[in-house]
C-alpha cells in the first residue's frame, strides 16, 4: 500500500467531501454558540445521534437579524468542508432559520413555566444577603476556575472571612444531585451567613446541572440566602431565577457577598465628611438665629425705653385732632343753619309779607282764583294774625 501523508489523506476527503456535499439543508439544535470579536458565528448543530462543527461567517450573519441561542432548533443551508488545519468537519452556512425550540431549550421553558406558577420566582420570598457576612459556604468544583476567581477575590477583599468549599462535579452525571445535596449539606453545618453556588461558562449542555428542578428547589428550601454565580453574564439558568440574588460570573458573586476594605474605609471617610458638613451648617444657622434674636431684643428695648415720649406725642396728636374736627363740625352746622334760615319763609315776613290762608293754621294760598267774595282769610304777619273778608276777587 502506498503510504500517504497526513495532508495528502486531508486533502482526499476534502475533495470526496466537498464534490458530493455542495449544497446542503440540515436541521438541529444550536450548541456551543459563540460569537468572537471578528464577527463569525462558530457553533454545533447536533441531534440526539450525533454533532457538526459549524460556521456562519460575518458577511452571512450580519443579514440576521438576531443571533442564535443555545438550545434553538434550526434550519442551516449551506456546504459542508472540510477544515485541514484540524482535519475536521464542518459545515458552513449560508443562510439559517428557526425550526423552533430544542429538547433541552423545550424543557429549560417548561420548568420555569412550572416554578414561575409556584411562585419560585416571585421577588417577594427573595432575602437579602447580609452586608458584612463572617463565613460563606460555596458549592462548585475545587478544580474549576470558579473556585480560584472566588478565592482571589475574597481574600483581597476580605482576608480575615472564614470560607467552607462543598466540592461537587458540576456538568456531567449526576452533578445536580451533588449540588443540590451540597446545599442542604452547608445549610445542615450552620454558622455559615451566606451562600455562592455556581460555576465558570459553558454550553447550555455544560450548565445543565443547574437547570434541574432538584437544584432550583434545593436553593428555594435554602434557610440561607443564596447567590446563584453560573456561566457568564450572559448565561441564564433556573437557578438563577430561584435564587435571591444572581451574579454574572463568580468573581461577581465574590465582589457582591462581601465589600472591599478600601470601599469601607471610603465609605466611612464619606460619612464622616458629611457628619461634619452637617455639624457645622447646623451651627452655622443657630449662629445666625442666635444673631437675629439678639438684634430682635435690642430693638424691643429700644422701643421700650421710648414708648411714655411716643404715648404723651401721641396723646397731643389726638387732642388737636378732636379738637380740629369739632372746629371743622362747628362751622359747618352754622353755614347749614344760616342756609336753612335765609330759605325759611318766616324770614319771609320779616320784610313785609303776608301768608293767606283758610284755615287759622292752614296751608298758605298762592292763586286768587281759588276765592270768592265774601270768603274769610287768615292772614299771619311777621307778628300775629288777622282775620279778613275778601271783597274784590281779581285774577
Amino acid at each position: 500500500m502506498n503510504k500517504l501523508t497526513v495532508s495528502g489523506l486531508v486533502s482526499l476527503i476534502q475533495e470526496v467531501v466537498e464534490t458530493n456535499f455542495v449544497k446542503v439543508t440540515v436541521e438541529g439544535e444550536i450548541s456551543n454558540f459563540a460569537t468572537p470579536s471578528s464577527g463569525h458565528w462558530y457553533f454545533t448543530l447536533k441531534d440526539s445521534g450525533a454533532q457538526l462543527r459549524g460556521v456562519m461567517f460575518r458577511g452571512r450573519n450580519r443579514l440576521a437579524e438576531n443571533p442564535p441561542l443555545d438550545g434553538m432548533l434550526v434550519t442551516c443551508a449551506g456546504t459542508v468542508t472540510i477544515y485541514p488545519a484540524r482535519g475536521e468537519m464542518q459545515l458552513v452556512v449560508d443562510s439559517m432559520a428557526l425550526s423552533g425550540r430544542g429538547s433541552l431549550q423545550a424543557a429549560f421553558e417548561a420548568l420555569k413555566e412550572k416554578l414561575a406558577a409556584e411562585g419560585l420566582f416571585s421577588p417577594e420570598r427573595k432575602r437579602a444577603v447580609p452586608a458584612f457576612p463572617r463565613a460563606i459556604g460555596v458549592v462548585t468544583s475545587a478544580t474549576g476556575a470558579a473556585i480560584h476567581d472566588i478565592l482571589n477575590v475574597l481574600r483581597r477583599r476580605a482576608p480575615d472571612l472564614r470560607i467552607l468549599l462543598r466540592p461537587v462535579r458540576v456538568q456531567g452525571e449526576n452533578a445536580a444531585e451533588e449540588i443540590a445535596a451540597a446545599i442542604d449539606d452547608l445549610n445542615a453545618y450552620g454558622g455559615l451567613d451566606v451562600l455562592i453556588v455556581g460555576r465558570g461558562g459553558g454550553s447550555l449542555e455544560d450548565l445543565w446541572a443547574f437547570n434541574e428542578e432538584q437544584v432550583a428547589r434545593a436553593i428555594a428550601r435554602s434557610a440561607l440566602p443564596v447567590i446563584s454565580a453560573v456561566g457568564h453574564e450572559v448565561d441564564f439558568t433556573i437557578a438563577d431565577f430561584v435564587a435571591d440574588l444572581r451574579a454574572p460570573t463568580p468573581s461577581a458573586a465574590a465582589e457582591l457577598v462581601v465589600k472591599s476594605r478600601l470601599e469601607l474605609e471610603a465609605h466611612l471617610d464619606h460619612l464622616i465628611l458629611r457628619l461634619q458638613q452637617g455639624l457645622k451648617q447646623d451651627f452655622r444657622l443657630a449662629r445666625e438665629r442666635l444673631t437675629g434674636l439678639q438684634g430682635r431684643l435690642r430693638l424691643v428695648a429700644r422701643d421700650f425705653s421710648a414708648l411714655p415720649d411716643k404715648v404723651n406725642r401721641l396723646n397731643q396728636r389726638l387732642d388737636f385732632a378732636v379738637a380740629g374736627v369739632l372746629r371743622q363740625r362747628t362751622d359747618q352746622l352754622a353755614l347749614a343753619a344760616g342756609r336753612l334760615n335765609a330759605l325759611s319763609p318766616l324770614s319771609q315776613l320779616e320784610r313785609g309779607y303776608v301768608i293767606a290762608s283758610r284755615e287759622e293754621d292752614g296751608p298758605g294760598l298762592v292763586k286768587s282764583a281759588a276765592l270768592a267774595k265774601g270768603d274769610e282769610l287768615w292772614l299771619r304777619f311777621a307778628q300775629g294774625r288777622a282775620l279778613a273778608r275778601v271783597e274784590v276777587v281779581e285774577p
